[in-house]
């Protein structure tokens, strides 16, 4: 009987384990190919604040709408400490560093292209370093730049009215 109950346990472990990263982006490139769109790929965290104004902001109708015209969403729960770690996806931190983004903090995130080569992501390049570095949620007036910047270049078919209706709804997230 005991080991009935340990066995059930640990299936019960292996069936509540999050998708390995490879596995997220093979599903999200299937879908990005097929539907001709980039792949929107958000490094997250539970213990994350900025990550969840992010997902607070992705989730505002007309935000969502624009969003899922250009792109499909992939999320990899990465940097997850203790009691968390299990709902880390094995192999995120190793994409997050391939994607430039391991000493970046949280959110970092990327939009790459159907095969999963990046085409930008949250690292602000900045001359004077004064204003370089991970954007996370764009809260100021030079990260909300650089992430309009990132959308045009991830997604330059989307309308002038499209992105002004996400550069109006951060600056509104942002007095």
């Amino acid at each position: 009987m005991r080991s009935l109950i340990l066995g059930l346990a640990a299936s019960s472990l292996l069936i509540a384990q999050p998708p390995s990263a490879s596995t997220v982006m093979a599903t999200a490139q299937a879908e990005a190919t097929a539907q001709h769109k980039a792949i929107f790929l958000n490094f997250h965290a539970s213990w994350c604040g900025w990550c969840k104004r992010l997902d607070a902001f992705m989730a505002v109708p007309g935000n969502k709408a624009v969003f899922d015209r250009y792109f499909v969403e992939a999320r990899l729960d990465v940097q997850e400490h203790g009691a968390q770690e299990s709902l880390q996806n094995p192999g995120g931190d190793e994409l997050m560093e391939k994607l430039a983004g391991g000493k970046a903090g949280l959110p970092f995130f990327a939009f790459v292209d159907e095969k999963g080569a990046a085409i930008v992501n949250s690292i602000r390049p900045d001359a004077d370093k004064s204003k370089a570095g991970n954007i996370g949620f764009p809260d100021k007036p030079w990260e909300i730049d650089w992430f309009m910047t990132m959308l045009h270049k991830a997604a330059p078919a989307m309308s002038s009215d499209e992105a002004n209706l996400l550069e109006s709804a951060l600056k509104a997230h942002n007095p």
